[in-house]
């Protein structure tokens, strides 16, 4: 029917025609749409620990933290540290008693040994998985370092990694004062001061490189019997050790070693003999306590008597002095540092020289490893490990890492997140 056809035709017409389609949406909706979505998080920073000096003075000072974890710049190694050096320069670091400090806080240490982990951008001569031995100026006690390729050293495959770390800053500057500056020879005589140190027994291990060399050295009474075995002449700290010499030696000595400072460089420049060489390569006599103290310091230089040019030439006598960091940091002197480290690594190589090690302490433990070397209880090296328990352990205890499995091993253990218990 008409009616009918023109009733219905309208509705079929409504359900036959399509939907229409969602219009785009404008671009500011779209850009609001995005600027809800949430950014895609990134990861986590990778952190190692480190021994980091938080201000200067007392042991307190001294912290194991967190840091970011480093990467190679151009001309740099990244090292896997396995142990570290202590020195007498850490503490003097710690008590600020440097002429020019490091701004805190600062990751401490100079020296350290390990495994190369990564290769900064043109560096050539090293490969992932060598054994090291770094010397860098300050940073050396993390768990991972990054270090100029020409302040790295490969070491011989009998050297363990706490030998490693004990033997660029005392042996080179053994052999520098000896050899470069003292002129070491056949039938001469040395006074080294500390002698039961990490130096003073790399000078006595040089010096029996040389033919009749006598060798004198000053000690703490505990350590005599230790390291009298490496000395001809071994004598009291602070006695009259130069009455002593002189009824050995009625003429003197040839080179004098002197890490302490104050009186005892008066006594040291009376000893020479004509032709001979004073070196000063430390002042421990500023650092008697656990924080600086000015009246040490003042009273150490003030005991020093001035030194007259006039009767240096007249009596043939030469004082020097020597400072290894500012060598090779402020005076760019890497050629003879490497020239010397060759031949020295060679030398312990032919088992004519090897570092002595006192003891090896955990990062958390190197105020009680500081401290010792304050009360001067070590006999040679003391040694922090990254990877060790807080227990330290001597030498006796200490395993040989220079298996390069064994070591590879250890790598892929340590480069799992470091536990939570550093302390902060």
């Amino acid at each position: 029917m008409p009616g009918e056809t023109a009733e219905t035709a309208p509705a079929e017409n409504a359900t036959s025609q399509p939907e229409e389609p969602e219009k785009p949406a404008a671009d500011g909706e779209a850009a609001k749409a995005e600027d809800a979505a949430p950014e895609p998080e990134a990861p986590p920073e990778k952190e190692v620990r480190a021994v980091v000096l938080s201000g200067f003075g007392g042991i307190n000072k001294v912290k194991v933290m967190r840091r970011s974890e480093p990467k190679p710049a151009e001309g740099e190694i990244l090292v896997r540290v396995k142990a570290c050096g202590l020195n007498f320069l850490d503490l003097m670091v710690r008590q600020g008693n440097l002429e020019n400090p490091p701004k805190c806080p600062a990751v401490m240490g100079y020296e350290c040994a390990g495994v190369v982990e990564a290769l900064g951008e043109g560096v050539t001569g090293f490969e992932v998985g060598n054994h090291v031995l770094a010397l860098s100026n300050l940073g050396s006690w993390c768990e991972l370092v990054s270090v100029p390729a020409k302040h790295c050293f490969q070491i011989p495959m009998r050297m363990s990694f706490e030998d490693a770390a004990a033997f660029p800053i005392n042996f080179l500057t053994a052999y520098i004062m000896l050899f470069e500056i003292g002129n070491l020879k056949k039938g001469k005589s040395v006074l080294v001061h500390s002698a039961g140190g990490g130096v003073g027994l790399a000078v006595a291990q040089l010096c029996k490189t040389v033919e009749n060399v006598t060798v004198f050295g000053t000690a703490s009474p505990h350590k005599h019997d230790t390291i009298k075995d490496h000395f001809d002449h071994l004598f009291l700290s602070g006695s009259d050790y130069t009455a002593e010499i002189r009824k050995i030696s009625p003429s003197g000595v040839d080179i004098v070693l002197d890490c302490l400072c104050g009186d005892d460089t008066n006594k040291g420049i009376a000893l020479l003999k004509p032709m001979g060489k004073y070196v000063l390569y430390g002042s421990s006599n500023i650092v008697t306590g656990e924080t600086r103290s000015f009246f040490s310091s003042a009273k150490a230089w003030w005991q020093v008597d001035k030194v007259n040019p006039v009767k240096l030439y007249d009596e043939n006598k030469t004082i020097g002095g020597f400072q290894l960091l500012r060598l090779l940091y402020d005076q760019n002197q890497h050629e003879l540092i490497q020239e010397t480290m060759t031949t020295l690594l060679d030398m312990f190589s032919n088992d004519r020289i090897k570092p002595v090690i006192d003891s090896c302490w955990a990062f958390e433990e190197v105020g009680e490893a500081m401290q010792k070397m304050h009360d001067h209880q070590n006999i040679g090296k003391l040694i922090l490990d990254p990877g060790m328990d807080k227990t330290h352990k001597t030498p006796a205890e200490t395993p040989d890492t220079s298996d390069a499995d064994e070591v590879k091993g250890q790598q892929s253990e340590e480069t799992a997140p470091a536990e939570a218990t550093a302390k902060e």
